[in-house]
């Protein structure tokens, strides 16, 4: 991990272009935007806009759509893998960020289809190829979710 960035200059906005260089994800399971900000191995701030077209909708809840919960996680996570890979200059490197652990998660407001939400991780801890981090997402400034994770920089299984 030689290659961080470590000068503390912010990085952002990055558009959707940029994100699906960071990550591996795509559509449907591409859950981050844009990112409005990054503070190399320390924040970011994402946003992840949740429309009523999301496949999830159809059945979780019917007349009732709220954002599963796993997924607002996910998207944490997401955003957690985007500053990972920005901060160690990792992009198009083909390294991949793996979920290792999921502490501490909880849900404070249903998530429904039509609000910008905000998702803002903080590094927690870096020591080699594991980095810890503690997410929240919220709605207008109103807390929705919440959780500490842990991941691991590697190299994509072999074909």
């Amino acid at each position: 991990m030689s290659d961080a960035v470590t000068d503390g200059a912010t990085i952002g906005p990055l558009d959707i272009r940029r994100v699906m260089a960071a990550l591996p994800h795509r559509y449907p399971m591409l859950l981050v935007d844009r990112v409005e900000e990054i503070v190399p191995n320390r924040s970011i701030r994402a946003i992840k806009a949740v429309s009523f077209n999301e496949g999830f909708f159809q059945g979780h809840f019917p007349g009732r759509p709220i954002m599963p919960g796993v997924l607002i996680v996910e998207a944490l996570a997401q955003a957690a893998g985007v500053l990972a890979v920005e901060s160690f200059g990792l992009s198009g490197t083909g390294k991949l960020v793996y979920f290792m652990a999921i502490e501490g998660a909880k849900f404070r407001t249903p998530v429904e289809p039509g609000v910008l939400l905000t998702l803002e991780v903080e590094v927690v801890q870096l020591r080699g190829k594991i980095c810890k981090f503690a997410g929240k997402a919220s709605i207008a400034g109103k807390l929705a979710a919440e959780a500490q994770f842990t991941a691991m920089i590697a190299d994509p299984p072999s074909e």
